[in-house]
């Protein structure tokens, strides 16, 4: 056996770790599951209440309520992507605690890589998963037509994009490590700070100019205009790659960095003591 079916088969048992705790804990996943679509359903629906609310006697201008309720659908199902992709990263320690394995983990003569592949693996596998289901559920609600959609450019732009999002899901799954107690809570920064200068639900455009400049280094906004683009006005494949470049070059920066920035948190976890049981 080579040395890399022995790393590929380590990285898939982390794999085959992820899937069974979901099965073990379906009650959790159906709730989150039943959140999420709520959630989604009630963004949404802010395009189809905009006739019904208004502050002034007079009309609101004519608006395109179907493309604006899937402007926000794209938005809100992009998001929910990225995120679960980055949750499911930085829930690495938080896993290990849980189960009472993070001392063995930790210390197994395995390589951090391995791990970390594994567990990147199963987080975009289950994202698309969860995602899909979303979408399909709210697709039947508003009864969304995708038939002349560009589907195929704007999941290569998506899957492009959580390159991006493993790098700083990998980052920011150091702060566990550091901070036991309130480590996990902390990681919600990135994503607030990253929800607000995205576009997630509004364009970038309508920020204030710092916060438009802090947009361009975000690479969800990437990700979310290509995915508009190809969903709303079926712009063909290699028109996308304007948005697909971006993100790739920043997964590429941020992977290491985050590897890195995991390594130092690690050894400096098992110097002070940290790999304990109860956060």
């Amino acid at each position: 056996m080579t040395a890399l079916t022995v790393q590929f088969r380590a990285s898939y048992a982390f794999v085959e770790r992820n899937f069974n705790l979901i099965k073990r804990y379906w009650s959790w996943e159906l709730v989150w599951l039943v959140y999420s679509v709520a959630e989604s359903l009630s963004v949404s629906f802010i395009g189809l209440g905009m006739g019904a609310i208004s502050g002034s006697d007079q009309p609101l201008p004519q608006v395109d309520t179907s493309y604006f309720v899937l402007y926000l659908l794209i938005g809100t199902l992009v998001w929910r992507f990225l995120s679960t992709i980055f949750y499911w990263i930085t829930d690495l320690i938080n896993i290990e605690r849980w189960e009472g394995t993070i001392e063995y983990t930790l210390m197994a003569p395995i390589h951090r890589l391995t791990h970390m592949a594994g567990q990147t693996f199963f987080s975009v596998v289950y994202s698309l998963l969860f995602t899909g289901v979303i979408l399909g559920i709210t697709a039947m609600v508003f009864e969304i037509d995708l038939g002349e959609a560009n589907l195929l450019g704007g999941v290569l732009v998506l899957l492009a994009g959580s390159f991006s999002f493993i790098g700083i899901g990998i980052m920011a799954s150091s702060l566990p490590l550091l901070f036991p107690e309130r480590g996990s809570q902390m990681t919600h920064v990135f994503v607030a700070l990253l929800l607000l200068i995205s576009g997630v639900y509004y364009p970038v455009s309508v920020l204030p100019g710092f916060l438009k400049e802090l947009a361009v280094i975000s690479p969800a906004t990437y990700v979310l205009e290509g995915v508009r683009l190809a969903l709303l006005d079926s712009a063909p494949t290699g028109s996308l790659w304007r948005f697909v470049w971006p993100v790739l070059l920043m997964g590429m920066a941020l992977i290491p960095a985050g590897l890195w920035v995991f390594g130092q948190a690690e050894r400096y976890a098992k110097r002070k003591g940290k790999l304990h049981r109860n956060g």
